[in-house]
């Protein structure tokens, strides 16, 4: 039998978490927000109540977590994380509630709370964030079998490949990329890089260095 909610009682560690304030509108940290923390599904039992400071972060807390063994076993019968909600309130936003946020013995967790700010019309909005059950722990229907090596879909220019491969030779054109009646010639990879590379004009370096450092394909490259 598998214990979804950790009880008190099993609560024997300490995990530690920090409340991140970030005000959308003005894309700067909130200064002195309220910060309030409790169990889950208990919001009038308030753990703590913390301040922002100006990098709109709390002091980190401790808080209480279930031993390190429940995370130890890959099949444990118990919870290996406790569970709190976490309040923001700051004048002129919108009040954020984060539900279900995550503690994990000798662990610090972050939770980032964006605030919007309050319209002529949702002056008590609240904006609600749940935060569903670990992927380690949670019922999830399995992954669907596919093949690891895909065929690649027909392309119409430029493909990615796994690796960089090194072209054995390159297309150089004669020209400006619209003159399609210059001349085209093959010349071997190592003999063009050998001869850009030493140029002396420095631009010319950096254009060859920056092309062929993200040069992923086994055609012929088309230099013009």
């Amino acid at each position: 039998m598998r214990y979804s909610q950790t009880r008190a009682q099993e609560l024997t560690a300490n995990g530690r978490l920090q409340i991140d304030t970030f005000a959308l509108d003005i894309a700067r940290p909130v200064d002195n927000a309220i910060v309030r923390v409790m169990p889950r599904n208990d919001r009038d039992n308030i753990l703590e109540e913390l301040r922002t400071n100006s990098s709109g972060q709390t002091p980190i807390i401790d808080l209480p977590a279930p031993p390190l063994d429940f995370s130890m076993q890959p099949f444990s019968d118990y919870q290996p994380y406790s569970e709190y909600d976490v309040s923001v309130d700051m004048e002129g936003y919108e009040k954020f509630y984060v539900e279900g946020v995550q503690i994990l013995p000798d662990t610090i967790s972050y939770q980032d709370t964006p605030l919007s700010p309050l319209g002529a019309y949702n002056r008590n909005q609240t904006e609600i964030v749940e935060i569903k059950e670990h992927t380690l722990w949670g019922d999830f229907p399995e992954k669907i079998p596919e093949d690891e090596v895909k065929p690649l879909p027909e392309h119409h220019g430029f493909i990615v490949l796994p690796e960089p491969v090194i072209p054995e030779f390159i297309i150089v054109h004669m020209g400006v990329p619209t003159n399609k009646s210059a001349k085209r010639h093959w010349v071997p990879f190592k003999d063009y890089i050998k001869n850009e590379t030493f140029t002396k004009h420095r631009t010319a370096q950096k254009l060859v260095l920056a092309r062929f450092s993200c040069t992923k394909t086994t055609r012929p490259i088309n230099m013009h």
